[in-house]
């Protein structure tokens, strides 16, 4: 059973659990080891000469099974599990011009007899859809014929080599993956949610950790201890409305409505004791209930508490569901308060929900703008004093959450544009028209933030530092950054170094003809269009495009091609765009990822050794904004992560028409400044007993606290080592 967890442990921790060594002769795996060793590298990855010199110790048969199981987690992971075709077999070279292509459709359309008609007619009206040409839109080759007409790859030393680690007994490595998933002091992506679902099932008797802060990650754990016999662990009412919601494959976070269905006796009695006995404990708490009221009365309908009248307070939630109890929420009382003027008086009721008075900072500050001029000092000082005072019992993640709104808040000119996200990526643009905060409290405020987060830091001893990790934003929700390999926290930025900038897309459709189009919009430096690459732009200055592919039943994959040095524009937005078919959660697979490479290292489009990058696309909207590229200065390229979805069309979404919304999107992101590892390390480096940057060779002769993206070889025996799989632990709790 633990072992076929494996594959989890790899995937979040780039470490192989250790194997149990055989009787025998001395490294007898050795040759096995090596060639294992080969294949990882045909795709961009490599044992370290740890874990080299461990397998080389096992058996040839443990390794040679060791090496299938490893060899399939880590393609997909790359992207390179998959057969990715492109409609022009030479791309990118030979390309056509877009509108001599769509000439060459025609004409063989019109030698046609099955669409000489059809053709004909459309041609007379002056309209022609593209999609009724034989020709367009379907692979017109192999695969293998594909392969045949590129070159072998070219190796360079800038490809991409990601290091697997030996770790410990596949036991105690499930064990620890849980642990740190269960205990995130900041949510989960679906993906890694998922995952723990299934680690808290195989580890349910195992240790457990001592807090968990995440109420999704408590929903997920309860199930498992729910199955197992064990009681689940709450403290609001709304933990059971999760626990209710996990029970039945639904949405956890409580944003989707769930269809509960039918609940055993036993789970029934279990739900409503725990209610039961919260409610018992602290009545206020039936003030959550109507934040989900409807969902509350689906429930009630499973759990019929009326049959239990030993559970008397269970009952009271669905009382208050159904409107027969009114209880106040501290909401409408603040609310009331507000009002009324009284800005002291609501601050000071929030003092009792000290993560709800630091979400409400901004809203009280500029609320004292009603005030006399008199009283508006006293009023934000009152604000400012309050939010001191209780910073201690916020969680670390608020903190640095209200941290990075405050900071830009004092940079944003009236009207600029403002960002929103929900928690399924989906983004839209509002003109920024709030009053201003005062500069003195809010400086006062982030000088107070700073200490609490300073404290709350562990000292890290001896700091090491990879530079390229210092631009990373903050991982403060899971739910910013999409499931892949090289993919970094919204806000991010890293160097991108290379002469051939390559995007890809793959999809593979359910039930029904799906046309995902890939895209490049070039931006201006007043992030006014300056041209795209596209199905109806195959080719320009910058680069190519592989050709449209309008249906994926056995997957499909799109390539732009671009050439950074012939650049015009600073700004360079990949989009996918959903022209028709499925939407990105209802198709079997789909993912983006962008390739570099040198101008002379020619080899397939897809080559796995050149991925940066790969992120599944899995959000609520129907065009995919993954990240930008954008141009400094001095000439270098970033690229900055963004993970937006856009509402966009139900169909035919192209490039040309989002091109307004997408760079103000842009615009919001690029001059947005987001809190980085850089600002923590500052932070650290306070306590630190000595903070050293990384040379990228020298290994410290003693244990370190080193943050850097990826884990060097070699590192001494009690080193912490905090890399992207892993970062969500330096957010403190």
């Amino acid at each position: 059973m633990v072992h076929a967890l494996e594959p989890l442990v790899v995937r979040h921790t780039l470490r192989l659990p250790a194997r149990s060594l055989q009787a025998g002769p001395a490294r007898h795996g050795e040759t096995v080891a090596r060639q294992f060793d080969t294949a990882l590298m045909s795709v961009g990855f490599k044992l370290s000469a740890e874990l080299l010199e461990h397998l080389a110790g096992l058996s040839p048969d443990t390794v040679t099974e060791t090496a299938a199981a490893t060899l399939e987690t880590v393609r997909r992971m790359v992207g390179d599990h998959v057969s990715h075709n492109v409609y022009f077999r030479d791309f990118p070279a030979n390309v056509p011009d877009t509108f001599d292509f769509w000439m060459q459709c025609v004409a063989q359309a019109l030698a046609d007899d099955t669409a000489r008609e059809s053709t004909l007619a459309q041609l007379s009206s002056g309209v022609l859809n593209l999609l009724t040409l034989p020709t367009y839109g379907n692979y017109r080759h192999t695969y293998e014929e594909m392969l045949a007409a590129h070159d072998e790859l070219i190796a360079a030393a800038g490809d991409r080599t990601t290091v697997l680690h030996l770790g410990r007994t596949a036991k105690d490595e499930v064990t620890a993956l849980y642990l740190a998933l269960a205990g995130s002091t900041t949510p989960l992506g679906d993906e890694a949610l998922a995952d723990l679902a299934v680690l808290a099932a195989a580890c349910v008797d195992g240790p457990q950790p001592e807090e968990i802060p995440v109420r999704e990650n408590r929903a997920v754990v309860n199930r498992a201890r729910l199955g197992a016999g064990a009681g689940p662990l709450l403290d609001t009412v709304t933990d059971v409305l999760r626990l209710a919601c996990a029970l039945a494959d639904g949405d956890v976070t409580l944003q989707e409505p769930t269809r509960l269905g039918a609940l055993s006796r036993p789970v029934r009695r279990a739900l409503l004791a725990g209610l039961d006995s919260v409610v018992a404990a602290s009545p206020a708490k039936l003030a959550d209930v109507a934040a989900h009221r409807e969902a509350w009365k689906r429930l009630g309908e499973r759990l019929h508490p009326h049959e239990y009248p030993k559970w008397p307070h269970a009952a009271e939630v669905f009382a208050v569901a159904r409107g027969e109890k009114t209880v106040r929420t501290l909401d409408s009382r603040v609310e009331e308060l507000l009002d009324r003027g009284d800005v002291t008086a609501a601050t000071e009721l929030l003092k009792s929900a000290p993560g709800r008075l630091f979400r409400s900072l901004d809203r009280l500050l500029r609320a004292a703008w009603e005030e006399t001029p008199e009283r508006q000092r006293e009023v934000r000082d009152a604000v400012v004093a309050a939010a001191v005072e209780v910073a201690p019992e916020v969680s670390g993640r608020v903190v640095l959450s209200v941290r990075e709104h405050l900071h830009n808040r004092g940079r944003g000119a009236f009207g600029a544009p403002r960002i929103f996200v929900n928690r399924g990526g989906r983004a839209w643009v509002e003109a920024d028209t709030r009053a201003g905060v005062p500069a003195t409290h809010r400086e006062r405020l982030i000088e107070a933030l700073d200490a609490e987060t300073r404290r709350r830091l562990p000292s890290p001893g001896r700091l090491l530092v990879d530079p390229d990790i210092l631009d990373v934003a903050l991982p403060l929700s899971g739910k910013a950054t999409a499931a892949g390999l090289g993919v970094l926290p919204r806000g991010s930025v890293t160097p991108v170094d290379g002469e051939l900038l390559r995007f890809f897309v793959y999809w593979k459709q359910t039930s029904r003809d799906t046309d995902y189009d890939l895209s490049a919009l070039m931006l201006n430096a007043d992030y006014s269009t300056l041209s795209w690459l596209s199905y109806t732009a195959l080719t320009e200055v910058e680069g190519e495009h592989s050709g449209d592919i309008t249906e994926a039943p056995q997957g499909a994959s799109e390539f732009i091609n671009l050439r950074l040095a012939a650049a015009r524009g600073p700004y360079i937005v990949p989009q996918v765009n959903i022209f028709s078919g499925e939407g990105f959660e209802e198709t079997a697979e789909s993912f983006f990822g962008f390739m570099l490479r040198d101008a002379d290292q020619a080899g397939r489009p897809f080559e796995p050794r050149t991925v940066r990058m790969k992120s599944d696309l899995r959000g609520t909207g129907r065009v995919a904004l993954p990240l930008v590229f954008t141009r400094d200065e001095d000439g270098r390229w970033n690229a900055k992560w963004m993970h937006f979805y856009l509402k966009g069309n139900p169909s035919s979404n192209r490039v040309e028409g989002n091109r307004v919304t997408v760079a103000a999107l842009v615009r919001g992101v690029v001059e947005r400044r987001h809190l980085t590892i850089r600002y923590l390390t500052d932070l650290m480096a306070d306590s630190a007993e000595s903070l050293t940057v990384w040379d990228g060779e020298t290994i410290p002769d003693a244990p370190v606290t080193f943050i850097g993206l990826s884990r060097p070889d070699g590192l001494p025996e009690g080193s912490r080592v905090l890399t992207p799989e892993n970062l969500r632990d330096v957010i403190p709790a």
